[in-house]
């Protein structure tokens, strides 16, 4: 449990300069041996990554905020240009963070809202039942009922940008990448990272897109509360169920995961093709599940929304068409309009990517087009890791170092990524 937290922008630059002196020097030691003639085995290679990324991960679990939340972002990665230590440490991001202790929670309240919790409520847990990169969540009483209320970590907000300035330069050295190549994605998820530190904004979401699709049989969605909320507290009611490892150890009998998935499919598929704006944070931490009514998913924080412009989303939905896929003079157009062909390409890297599109989008296609699809097969799951893995050791695209693909592609994967994810660990079938 923590009791302090860096917050001013000197303090959290000092923090990181000790993990980046950290990294350095493993990289200086590495340099050292090869300097005097010695290749650098893959163990010792292994290592050195190893020891750069868990050096990296104390320093952001630390700063949480924006560095925490780019340790998560980071871990999405599924391209290869993450080297796989830091990828497995990051993915930590999405369940590890180290509450704040009682005394910082009080303070942290009275300084976004003038008063402490026991001014507001009649009773308030001191100890966070969750702790995430950005905020905790403390469970409140009020007039009998039972409130989830969500507390934003101190300095986060004014620290997003600068956190990001502060990770670059030690993030690109460890990829060997140019940062001016990589500017718009930055961009991109810089403007998310900002957008979740706004508790109003999350309300105002959260009420919409629940309103939205709260004719999906099967969700469920939090009513708030706006007169015990601001811009970093958030106030819903406490919504039952469990996360999904819990879920899954009561082994729940399959027409519940049947439903369960069935329900997160549609929500997905009614924000992408009607609303323009999906839920782009769909690691297991933000759903909790139930076997009440047939099965149930109840859908937490939306403070990460992604709006989907109608060109990305008419280009992305048609490469998994089989109509367009198997058809190259079809699909040459869609590809260039998502920016994975390019009119520059060599020969070489034209073929690679039909190659990759031929191999991959019938396989990432199946969901859509095939009644019954079970995602409970083990068998699709391995082939979707062995082609991103070969592909991803391509001697052709690792030499590229470039940055390839729409920036829309950033949040909109990370949907279907964890929206597959989900529903593999549910083993559904989409019947």
């Amino acid at each position: 449990m923590s009791s302090s937290l860096p917050t001013s922008k000197v303090a959290r630059a000092a923090r990181l300069a000790g993990a980046g002196l950290r990294v350095g020097a493993n990289y200086v030691k590495s340099a050292v041996r090869q300097a005097a003639g010695a290749d650098l085995p893959d163990v010792a290679r292994a290592a050195r990554d190893e020891a750069n990324a868990t050096a990296l991960f104390d320093a952001f679990s630390t700063l949480r905020g924006g560095a925490l939340k780019f340790a998560q972002v980071l871990s999405m990665d599924r391209t290869g240009l993450l080297p796989r230590a830091y990828a497995d440490r990051f993915a930590l991001a999405q369940h590890q963070a180290p509450p704040l202790s009682g005394p910082l929670v009080v303070k942290t309240f009275r300084a976004a809202t003038g008063k402490t919790p026991g001014e507001l409520f009649d009773s308030f847990d001191l100890t966070a039942t969750a702790a995430a990169s950005i905020g905790q969540v403390h469970r409140a009483t009020l007039g009998g009922q039972t409130l989830a209320v969500k507390v934003q970590y101190p300095g986060v907000a004014d620290s997003i940008r600068s956190d990001i300035n502060l990770i670059k330069p030690v993030a690109f050295r460890v990829l060997g990448l140019s940062e001016a190549d990589f500017r718009e994605y930055i961009a991109e998820v810089e403007g998310k990272l900002v957008e979740e530190t706004d508790y109003a904004r999350e309300l105002t979401q959260s009420r919409e897109l629940a309103a939205a699709c709260g004719h999906i049989a099967g969700l469920r969605f939090a009513t708030y509360h706006p007169e015990l909320s601001g811009p970093r507290v958030l106030t819903m009611d406490w919504l039952p169920g469990l996360h999904l490892k819990e879920f899954l150890a009561t082994n729940p009998p399959q027409a519940v995961r049947d439903r369960i998935g069935r329900a997160l499919w549609e929500f997905y598929a009614h924000q992408l093709h009607t609303l323009r704006r999906v839920h782009a944070d769909p690691h297991p931490g933000n759903f909790l599940f139930s076997e009440e009514n047939g099965g149930t998913a109840a859908v937490l924080d939306f403070g990460c929304v992604k709006e989907v412009p109608a060109d990305f989303h008419d280009a992305y939905f048609a490469v998994v068409n089989p109509e367009i896929y198997s058809d190259d003079a079809r699909l040459e157009p869609v590809l260039v309009a998502l920016d994975m062909l390019r009119p520059t390409d060599t020969p070489e890297m034209r073929a690679l990517v039909f190659d990759i599109a031929h191999r991959t989008l019938p396989l990432l296609a199946r969901p859509f087009v095939e009644p019954g699809f079970d995602f409970g097969d083990p068998a699709y799951q391995q082939q979707i890791t062995a082609l991103a893995e070969e592909f991803a050791a391509h001697p052709l695209l690792r030499s590229q170092r470039e940055p390839r693909g729409s920036r829309h592609f950033i949040y909109v994967n990370r949907a279907y990524f964890g929206l597959y994810t989900l529903l593999g660990d549910l083993r559904t079938r989409l019947t």
